[in-house]
């Protein structure tokens, strides 16, 4: 998500006024298993996830066939360390949005159950498009 820091946070305030912010509140453990099922084919930067899309052939880019790889960053022990860095510095730009009156934040680890919620907040905030024959 984006602004990560106070600093983006202030610098987006230069270019827009938000009036809506979301945050998706996942339990530490599911992010960290999520990333850390990520293997990538370098080449393409096709991504695969080992628990919900998982190539083929195990290991195996399903359109070369050529090895994949899991990025350093993806490793478990870096995840955790990802995710620790990133709760210390989303804190002030949650607290920011919040003390605005401005954030919305959705708990749960599967996204087919947080989307509804995620929708109909932004169902009653964006003007539904109409069709072009109605022009």
């Amino acid at each position: 998500g984006f602004p990560r820091t106070l600093g983006q946070a202030k610098a987006l305030d230069g270019i827009c006024q938000l009036d809506l912010v979301i945050s998706l509140n996942i339990p530490f453990e599911t992010l960290k298993d999520r990333l850390s099922a990520r293997w990538v084919h370098p080449a393409s930067g096709r991504v695969y996830n080992m628990d919900f899309n998982p190539p083929h052939v195990q290991g195996v880019d399903d359109v070369t066939g050529e090895p994949l790889v899991q990025r350093e960053d993806d490793r478990p022990e870096a995840v955790a360390a990802r995710l620790r860095k990133y709760k210390d510095a989303a804190k002030p730009v949650i607290e920011l949005y919040k003390s605005r009156g401005i954030l919305h934040s959705f708990s749960g680890t599967e996204t087919n159950k947080i989307w509804p919620y995620v929708y109909t907040l932004l169902s009653s905030r964006i003007p539904p498009i109409h069709p072009e024959e109605e022009y």
